[in-house]
């Protein structure tokens, strides 16, 4: 769990350095009088591993799923 819980902490960086890097770019963009079409390609990968590694934490970190079946055995109370 601890693992998971990294790899989503670092793909969250990934994502947020991916936007930095964006917001650089069209401020870079303003200075050189450009227009901004899209976001450069290695951005755009970055933010697909970002989403790819937070995607894998998210399925991994909440661990074993119960059932939902109310007469499953899972969701019996034993008072005793």
């Amino acid at each position: 769990m601890a693992l998971a819980l990294t790899v989503g902490v670092f793909g969250a960086l990934v994502i947020f350095h991916a936007a930095y890097s964006t917001i650089q770019y069209k401020s870079l963009l303003k200075i050189t009088e450009e227009e901004f079409s899209a976001p450069p390609f290695n951005v755009v990968i970055e933010l697909f591993v970002g989403l790819v590694l937070c995607f894998w934490a998210a399925l991994t970190v909440p661990g074993k799923f119960l059932s939902i079946h109310p007469q499953s055995d899972e969701n019996r109370l034993l008072l005793f």
